[in-house]
């Protein structure tokens, strides 16, 4: 029986930040083999630079690494202003490990060991979120809008690069503004798989807060206790 050709990434670019060389081998072969180009740095100093300066679809982040760990990692790429998806990779399964790696940023979380076939697919939904609707209109509501294809949000004249899981949820805002959006409503679109819980959409929120609000004489992100959120727009 003829064998089925791998399915092909249409040349997605991937860096791959992981000091464990078993683990990254393993990765990088398995990703080439699918069409996709892999780029691959084993510390975290090196990874951050070579993130910093050039443009990947996705980045796959080991969460310990050698000489800057990964949470600092990301924390400096989202305080550079690059928004490219993060897909953090570790050993550890707590609710607190995974709310700070959201805290600082990162768009997904997966627990070692892993299958090679369901990273692949958290690679393309990473990479398909940030691509939404291409040259699709903006979401608006008064002062503020967003912009899907470009995963930047829209204020005072200020462009705010946003990460794959703060414009998910901004989309839904935007889209039910002037209602609320529920929290059942927000952690379905944020996490579809059902890894999210309250208190990582509650982190989630705070940071996109940080970002769209607190720099602004107007507040229009409110929370709704116990119910949701939901834009006031003025």
């Amino acid at each position: 029986m003829a064998s089925t050709p791998f399915p092909t990434a249409a040349g997605l670019r991937v860096l791959l930040v992981e000091d464990q060389h078993d683990i990254a081998a393993n990765i990088w072969d398995f990703l080439e083999r699918r069409g996709y180009k892999v780029d691959h740095r084993a510390d975290g100093a090196s990874g951050l630079q070579r993130a910093m300066h050039d443009d990947f679809d996705v980045i796959v982040l080991d969460l310990g690494l050698p000489r800057m760990d990964g949470l600092e990692l990301c924390r400096r790429l989202r305080e550079a202003g690059r928004g490219t998806p993060i897909l953090m990779l570790t050993a550890r399964d707590t609710l607190e490990d995974k709310l700070r790696g959201f805290a600082e940023g990162a768009d997904d979380y997966m627990v070692k060991p892993f299958e090679l076939r369901e990273l692949e697919a958290r690679l393309r939904a990473l990479h398909r979120a940030r691509h939404p609707r291409l040259g699709g209109p903006l979401l608006e509501c008064g002062p503020l809008a967003y912009d899907p294809s470009e995963m930047v949000a829209l204020r005072e004249e200020r462009r705010i690069p946003l990460t794959r899981l703060q414009g998910l949820l901004l989309s839904v805002l935007l889209e039910d503004a002037p209602k609320i959006s529920t929290h059942t409503r927000l952690l379905q679109a944020a996490w579809p798989n059902g890894d999210g819980d309250v208190a990582a959409l509650h982190t989630q929120i705070y940071e996109l807060r940080g970002l769209i609000d607190r720099p602004f004489s107007t507040q229009l992100l409110q929370s709704i206790r116990g119910i949701g959120y939901r834009i006031c727009c003025p």
